[in-house]
């Protein structure tokens, strides 16, 4: 069309113009059904579609279909559509009809459309998408083909259209029935109720929490809608806040059909209708014991002993630190008493761990009848318990006493005897005690100064109790400078071994006693009972012992050479510790190999304690080691428990009349003592020396009742070797004259 003058433009706009006048009143004709027959220009030539020829009961048909109908050219125009149609699209039918299928396609469903067109002629094909209406909301469809139309149709195209928004509504309500019918059958028990209360449904999880089927208690009232109970002020409340806002929540007690009351997290919600009135209640209920016992049982785990059920260090400390407080913003005094068990580790060993579990359990209950219900007993581990007293009188004096009294009350309760399954057990405590304000330290302070006062208690017998006091920390402050200085005494070469000389009936050396000494750079000369018993406790003394049998075997070895010394019979105390070392007895025979002595010039000395906790084994010890000649002697004889049935099995060599016969001889009771041991040794073929022996008269009446050997001041103090070999040459020069 380019290129051509204005005029010839003008007259084709004019025939468009005429043509398209044409085919309005032609469109207006079929609408109203003026015309018969329609005559169509295609590619093939003219054609003619009869309209008014068509069965009228088919058009109706197609009019009050449910489904949408629409045909449209080839070119996309609509050039029928039924009334179903233009309501789907909430269009009027005038503005439908001629209107292009395009302008009511939404965008992202138009490829879905340009798809369903390339298979128009196929069966069964469908395409779902979504249309938009005149009032652009979107309106899903069903799209498919009505039927298939003759050849010289094929340029049309009819549709049927189906609205899925109701059925897309239903498979919603389908849906959400589905969910809802899953959710009232969860987990979480769910009654439903009329408005008067009355049980219309309940779930399966409702029936297994309670324990009621549904026939049984179908129609009647819900208990805790229940108007019974209304007098109660709880479900008064809970009444009114249903009322108020529809809804209520909370924890309550129910009862199963069997009876068992269980706990349960409970839900009422109201279903009104329109005008607000209530229709129903729907009530949840969610059994919670279970969950309250667990998190019960996590906080016992976390703040009780769970051997006795008393609270733990944990929960001490907490309480500790709210009753300090307490008692420093009213003024009212409080206590710590801290308990330990005496020889409690002898139960264990001797009975077992099972019965010394009884034994604290039962201590536990004697314990707690001792104390007030606001008091606390711990357990802090082991045999160690803690008393917290609260409450006390503001003078310090007075809440001393009470204290003491509770303290007094806990050593006769625990003193009682113990049945532990069919044994019958005595125990007693050792107690400490501190007060809360006249020490103004922290909590951890105050179980340390109860502790302190505990073992101060120990040392002074035990079964009894001591309070805190500043020189009692004096001593404990000394006692750990002194353990650290004992730690490094053997690398410095600190100890030094002191000999005490042994003599018969003659004067005659028969041999001598190796007693340790540490000489402390500071405080100097310090003698076993200054730092033996740390020893034990700190775990030293099994060092301390083998450094002690090492430096008398090599003095032995020396003492071999020299013909003062050669036949004299060296005595080395052993600890308990140290004879009751599993190595103990090849650690004898190392020593005694590598320092090449003779081993019955070797005497061990041990305690009656020593050998009478295990009998067997101690029998088994001295009997390998007497088989290379090592000699035995039982010191201290007669302090102890001093059985003759233990004494007859033990391979010993010889017995020791203790110090404290010797000293107080003169006594008749003494005098009768020391004749028995007399008597006995010989009986056993045992040979007999008296220590501590200090004067003339005592080393007679000894001799006079047959004991032979002796050792004592009188014949010389513990003294270090150089003197000692002195001493022995001067004794020479005396037996020789």
């Amino acid at each position: 069309m380019t290129g051509g003058s204005d005029a010839d433009l003008r007259t084709e706009n004019s025939d468009l113009r005429a043509r398209l006048d044409e085919a309005e009143d032609t469109l207006r004709a079929i609408r109203s059904g003026e015309v018969d027959s329609l005559v169509v220009m295609g590619d093939g030539g003219e054609q003619v579609f009869a309209l008014r020829g068509v069965d009228q009961a088919y058009r109706m048909l197609i009019e009050n279909m449910s489904e949408g109908a629409l045909t449209m050219s080839a070119t996309g125009m609509i050039i029928y559509a039924n009334r179903r149609f233009a309501e789907m699209l909430k269009s009027p039918l005038e503005k439908v009809i001629s209107s292009q299928i395009s302008t009511w396609i939404a965008p992202d469903s138009y490829q879905a459309f340009k798809q369903f067109l390339s298979h128009k002629s196929e069966k069964n094909n469908r395409k779902e998408l979504d249309l938009v209406a005149d009032d652009c909301t979107r309106v899903p469809i069903s799209l498919s083909s009505s039927f298939p139309l003759p050849k010289e149709m094929e340029d049309l195209t009819c549709l049927l259209a189906t609205d899925l928004t109701e059925i897309n509504a239903y498979k919603r309500n389908e849906q959400e029935l589905n969910i809802a019918a899953i959710a009232f059958n969860s987990y979480a028990g769910i009654v439903v109720t009329d408005s008067n209360a009355l049980i219309v449904r309940v779930n399966d999880a409702y029936t297994k929490t309670t324990g009621y089927s549904f026939d049984e208690i179908k129609g009647k009232e819900l208990e805790i809608l229940s108007s019974a109970r209304k007098d109660d002020d709880f479900y008064t409340s809970m009444l009114e806040s249903i009322n108020k806002n529809g809804s209520w929540e909370g924890e309550v007690w129910s009862k199963r059909k069997n009876g068992d009351a269980f706990l349960s997290l409970c839900t009422i919600n109201t279903v009104k209708d329109k005008n607000g009135v209530i229709l129903n209640f729907v009530g949840t209920i969610n059994d919670i014991t279970l969950s309250n016992a667990a998190k019960e049982k996590i906080k016992n785990l976390a703040y009780y002993d769970q051997l006795t059920l008393l609270p733990n260090r944990r929960l001490l400390m907490d309480r500790l630190t709210l009753a300090k407080a307490s008692s420093k913003r009213n003024g009212n005094e409080g206590a710590i008493l801290f308990l330990d068990l005496d020889h409690f580790k002898k139960l264990n060993d001797t009975l077992g761990h099972d019965m010394g579990d009884l034994l604290l359990q039962e201590v536990a209950k004697r314990l707690s009848t001792c104390v007030r219900e606001n008091d606390t007993v711990a357990r802090l581990g082991g045999d160690e318990f803690v008393v917290m007293l609260e409450g006390l009188d503001p003078q310090p004096v007075a809440a001393a006493a009470h204290a003491e009294v509770v303290a007094r009350k806990i050593i006769v309760a625990l003193g009682r005897p113990y049945q532990l399954d069919t044994h019958e057990y005595h125990i007693t405590p050792s107690i400490g005690i501190t007060l809360f304000n006249q020490h103004p330290s922290g909590i951890g302070a105050l179980l340390g100064e109860a502790d302190i006062a505990m073992y101060q208690a120990k040392k002074e017998g035990r079964n009894t109790l001591r309070f805190f006091s500043q020189n009692m920390q004096d001593t404990i402050h000394i006692r750990a400078i002194l353990e650290n200085d004992l730690r490094k005494a053997l690398d410095e070469g600190e100890f030094q071994l002191y000999y005490q000389i042994q003599v018969d009936n003659q004067n005659r050396p028969s041999g001598a006693e190796a007693l340790i000494r540490w000489i402390h750079p500071e405080r100097g000369f310090l003698l076993p009972s200054q730092f033996i018993q740390l020893a034990e406790e700190v775990n030293l003394v099994e060092a301390i012992g083998e450094w002690v049998l090492e430096t008398a075997c090599a003095q032995l070895k020396l003492w071999q050479d020299n013909a003062l010394t050669r036949e004299l019979v060296l005595s080395v105390n052993v600890s308990t510790k140290q004879f009751r070392n599993a190595n103990f007895t090849s650690q004898v025979k190392d020593i005694a190999n590598r320092h090449a002595i003779n081993p019955k010039l070797l005497m061990l000395e041990v305690t009656e304690s020593v050998l009478l906790d295990d009998v067997d084994a101690a029998i088994d010890c001295i009997t390998v080691l007497k088989e290379i000649g090592v000699q035995f002697a039982l010191d201290d004889f007669g302090t102890g428990y001093s059985s003759l049935q233990y004494l007859n099995q033990l391979p010993l060599c010889q017995l020791k009349i203790d110090q404290s016969f010797v000293s107080n001889i003169m006594t008749g009771r003494n005098i009768t003592i020391i004749n028995t041991i007399i008597d006995m040794s010989k009986n056993l073929g045992l040979s007999v020396i008296a220590e501590g022996v200090e004067t003339n008269e005592q080393r007679q009446i000894l001799q006079n009742s047959g004991c032979l050997h002796y050792q004592g001041y009188l014949f010389s103090k513990p003294i270090p070797v150089d003197q000692f070999e002195a001493l022995l040459g001067l004794m020479a020069i005396k037996q020789s004259e």
